[in-house]
């Protein structure tokens, strides 16, 4: 396989005014960090919606499920139906369906119609999810030289981090005025990049005048399932963080003993690979994976607070590093005109790792879904190492 770091991605060519250069990625950043409050902030917002309307929160879950699952089956139809279209125009168009059907969600429950619709609703906006997130990132393709793009990437991840950390936060205060106006203001906010994704670059399907090629290569499969382990290591540790305390004969309010070393971790590492701005070596990667491993072994472990908190640290620590890697990869990997659908894939590979994470929490205990996630964690580790053993 050719160098990654020496290819030109999309065949597009920057803006040559640093200036203006600098505005459209502020521009894109501010998309990258906005697109996703939606979902970030999902959890809080159903299920304060579904306990205005049914009485019972639970039923958040079912509404997260069905917009998680949508997104998995969405994200290669969907990304590909915009193929002849401008990449920013796709994603608009998938970003205002999104919007309605989040503003019907909000009407709908202040109205305390069918819980059924809701779901319903639900799906539909996570039916665009993936594929808008494969936009978003065709786009960076046209903003970004190759020379700055791993830390394009990072500084993408580590604002993705801070969406995650502080939507649920903006969901529960915005709740507290009602459900309904919660989720209209998120949908609000996830509609900024409607607004100010850059007009860059033709169709996706018009930058390339070769053969489509495979959109699920061995190779391009590895990567996404890395994505997927990864995701549900730090989703298990999230959705599992009360169950953790409570083994640890701690109230549940301290289940942010966990979450918040992970998150501030994943914080820092987007910053050290920001600032490092080169991609990483197969090498380098192997290493951070074989870190998240260990991270989850830890916690798998949970013999003690301090190596538990140590182990969701490590985990947290290579998040941003690895999200860099598999987007860079990922994109060298791809047919140059279905890049967008493997960008999509991507960002659905992670959801899936936090279905899997969930299912497996729901069906056995946490020491057994633990050891599950961490034996996941090791296999996609040992398949890169023989991978790189391969090539060598």
């Amino acid at each position: 396989m050719a160098d990654p770091r020496s290819k030109q991605t999309d065949g597009a060519a920057p803006r040559s005014d640093p200036r203006s250069n600098r505005g459209l990625l502020l521009r894109w950043y501010i998309s990258s960090g906005t697109l996703s409050v939606p979902q970030a902030a999902g959890p809080i917002a159903f299920s304060l919606v579904a306990l205005s309307v049914t009485g019972d929160a639970r039923g958040g879950a079912a509404m997260i499920l069905a917009m998680t699952l949508a997104q998995v089956a969405g994200a290669i139809p969907i990304a590909r139906l915009g193929n002849r279209l401008p990449l920013a125009t796709v994603l608009r168009l998938l970003i205002v369906i999104r919007t309605a059907a989040l503003a019907s969600v909000a009407l709908l429950a202040a109205r305390d119609a069918s819980y059924t619709w809701l779901v319903a609703l639900a799906a539909v906006a996570g039916l665009v999810n993936g594929a808008a997130s494969g936009y978003l990132r065709a786009v960076l393709n046209h903003l970004a030289p190759s020379s700055r793009m791993p830390r394009a990437l990072a500084i993408a991840a580590t604002l993705n981090e801070v969406t995650f950390v502080l939507a649920p936060v903006a969901a529960s205060g915005l709740g507290t005025v009602s459900p309904a106006f919660g989720v209209l203001a998120l949908a609000a906010i996830g509609a900024v990049p409607a607004l100010l994704v850059p007009n860059v670059g033709p169709s996706h399907f018009t930058t390339s005048h070769g053969p489509s090629g495979s959109l699920l290569s061995a190779a391009i499969v590895l990567w996404l399932a890395c994505a997927a382990a990864g995701g549900a290591a730090v989703a298990a540790i999230e959705i599992g963080a009360v169950a953790l305390a409570l083994s640890f004969g701690y109230e549940p309010a301290l289940a942010i003993l966990f979450t918040v070393p992970l998150c501030l971790a994943s914080v820092a590492g987007g910053i050290w690979a920001s600032v490092r701005n080169r991609m990483a070596t197969r090498q380098g990667v192997l290493i951070q994976l074989s870190l998240m491993s260990v991270g989850a072994a830890f916690v798998a472990l949970h013999h003690a607070v301090a190596a538990t908190v140590m182990g969701a640290v490590l985990v947290g620590s290579v998040l941003a590093p690895m999200a860099t890697y598999y987007s860079l990869v990922l994109d060298t990997l791809a047919p140059a005109q279905r890049r967008a659908e493997v960008f999509a894939l991507l960002r659905t590979a992670n959801a899936v790792g936090v279905i899997i994470a969930s299912a497996v929490l729901t069906v056995v205990s946490l020491p057994v879904a633990l050891v599950v996630v961490t034996a996941l964690m090791i296999a996609v580790t040992i398949a890169v190492a023989m991978a790189t053993a391969g090539r060598a």
